[in-house]
């Protein structure tokens, strides 16, 4: 077992878990877990962070945008990366050079986003997918409507986004409550699925993770695709989607070698009829944070 990679998945399913719970898990001496821990998240190798969810946000549109470059990739990269759209930019490996995910409000948003983005120096075309259904995403927590924040959930929403393992006593003082009072704020959010708490891990080839993109051809068994897409524990993310593809999976493992199998596994499966790859050179951007307070007045 790679005890580092097992501390990463159980901080992705629940990043404020306690050391004496991950050390359970992972059948480890706490003091051994919580050094692994302290190493990953001071290196900056895996951060910790709140999401709040697209759909409390009213980003009702989330889409996937492959980008050809015409010259050097950088400053449309650095382009994407500024833009208060994008969540994740990445220069890849393929028949595209970047791939970026955007989130808007409406279709007509993303229709204004995709003109502004084919003017944009540099770029020579782009082709998007529309997810219809994430059915895998850990910043996607399946927001249902019936919560109301005030101020004091804004500003914690907004010390977690920075730190999501920030201790319970440091948000009190922050922001003027008992710990019990800001446990119990912070459980409410996270079960409303307004916030999911989550471990982002640093990506591409000078990291110890590698990251592949995958589009997928299904021949109409979608539902067994997807469900298996959404049970392998090598699989950071699945949509089913509209567009050039029917279905995208982003596939993360600790090498070249491993990235294969489990390519090759994908490829095996009924209802597969073909697919493609691209290969995550390096990440840009990653960012899920969004400011709460201009949507509040």
């Amino acid at each position: 077992m790679d005890v580092d990679v097992e501390l990463v998945r159980a901080l992705q399913e629940d990043g404020r878990a306690s050391v004496a719970v991950l050390a359970e898990r992972l059948g480890r001496p706490r003091a051994s877990v919580a050094a692994r821990l302290a190493r990953m998240l001071d290196s900056g190798a895996v951060r910790v962070v709140a999401a709040v969810d697209p759909a409390f946000l009213g980003q009702h549109v989330l889409a996937h945008v492959s980008v050809r470059v015409d010259g050097p990739v950088d400053p449309v990269a650095q382009h994407l990366r500024g833009l208060g759209e994008t969540v994740l930019v990445s220069a890849v490996g393929g028949a595209h050079d970047l791939v970026t995910e955007v989130r808007v409000g409406s279709m007509p948003q993303l229709h204004d986003l995709l003109a502004d983005l084919r003017a944009a120096p540099g770029v020579a075309d782009i082709s998007t997918l529309v997810y219809t259904d994430v059915v895998k995403g850990f910043f996607v927590s399946g927001y249902r409507g019936d919560l109301e924040i005030d101020d004091v959930d804004t500003a914690l929403i907004e010390l977690l986004q920075r730190d999501g393992r920030m201790r319970y006593r440091t948000l009190a003082e922050a922001v003027r409550l008992s710990p019990s009072a800001v446990t119990t704020r912070v459980q409410r959010l996270v079960t409303a699925g307004v916030i999911t708490i989550s471990a982002v891990e640093a990506r591409g080839l000078t990291h110890r993770q590698l990251s592949m993109g995958v589009g997928l051809h299904l021949t109409g068994e979608d539902d067994a695709v997807l469900d298996a897409l959404r049970s392998w524990r090598g699989v950071d993310f699945a949509a089913r989607t509209i567009g050039r593809f029917d279905a995208v999976a982003t596939l993360v493992e600790p090498s070249a070698g491993a990235l294969f199998a489990s390519l090759d596994r994908l490829r095996g499966l009924p209802g597969v009829a073909r697919l493609e790859a691209w290969l995550h050179l390096a990440v840009v951007k990653e960012d899920y944070a969004r400011t709460l307070r201009p949507a509040m007045g």
